[in-house]
């Protein structure tokens, strides 16, 4: 099993866009996939049309209250499980806080599901908190999208250098770029800038229409749109990160 949590510091970067349709992009290959929302606007679940379907939910999980195999739903998708999130979630670090297990309380609930599950995706909220080092905790790879900025760039180097600080190997995380707008010089320098060094995904993410769209169709973009550009782009990106994280 291999967790990738899909993360960012800022919001606004594609998170969920991206966690939605790589996971899909896994189970239509046949990976045996989960996917997780652990943000408290519950975008995810929004997209396959599934909420939690019990009161404080995601609380409950944290808090062992209710195990991870209750919240598990179907997708509608073959291959594809999901847990939604819910409001819920918010107080996740108080939660954690008072937990006395380290930084392990996800990567003890998933573990159970080691031989159940090929891949797991982590949708993260954004921030840089008390659920995050849980979060880099149970992920084998942090998965970052970035617009590419001068802010979101900052706001990527500010994480690598909490992993470093806090004693995290920075070897989980892979960035890649999203939401890229190529009638803007500013985007292609910095593809470019960091293409040439190697430290991002070749692959990337344009800001498309299809994209946005998810939010009408409630779909991953494939399947309303599979021969479109961005359906090609999330396809190659995924193959991209298989190669890197040996799946």
């Amino acid at each position: 099993m291999t967790v990738l949590a899909i993360y960012n510091q800022k919001g606004g970067v594609g998170k969920t866009a991206a966690a939605v349709n790589l996971a899909y992009q896994a189970a239509i290959e046949g990976y045996k996939t989960l996917l997780w929302d652990l943000d408290p606007q519950g975008a995810a679940g929004f997209y396959f049309q599934t909420a939690s379907t019990v009161k404080n939910e995601a609380k409950k999980l944290l808090t062992n209250e209710l195990d991870l195999t209750q919240a598990i739903q179907e997708s509608g998708y073959e291959n594809l499980d999901l847990i939604a999130s819910d409001i819920s979630a918010r107080n996740a670090d108080v939660i954690l806080s008072d937990l006395k297990q380290g930084k392990r309380r996800l990567k003890a609930a998933l573990t159970p599901f080691k031989n159940e599950y090929d891949v797991v995706v982590l949708d993260c909220p954004p921030g840089l908190s008390i659920l995050h080092d849980h979060i880099f905790a149970a992920a084998d790879y942090v998965l970052m999208p970035n617009i590419p900025s001068t802010l979101s760039m900052r706001s990527y180097e500010a994480v690598r250098e909490h992993f470093r600080e806090n004693n995290i190997d920075e070897a989980k995380i892979r960035g890649f770029f999203s939401m890229v707008d190529h009638r803007k010089n500013m985007h292609h320098e910095i593809l470019n800038e960091h293409h040439r060094d190697k430290t991002f995904f070749k692959n990337y993410i344009p800001y498309l229409s299809d994209v946005e769209k998810m939010g009408i169709q409630l779909a991953p973009v494939a399947t309303y749109a599979n021969s479109s550009y961005a359906a090609q782009c999330f396809r190659d990106l995924w193959k991209e990160i298989k190669k890197s994280t040996g799946l």
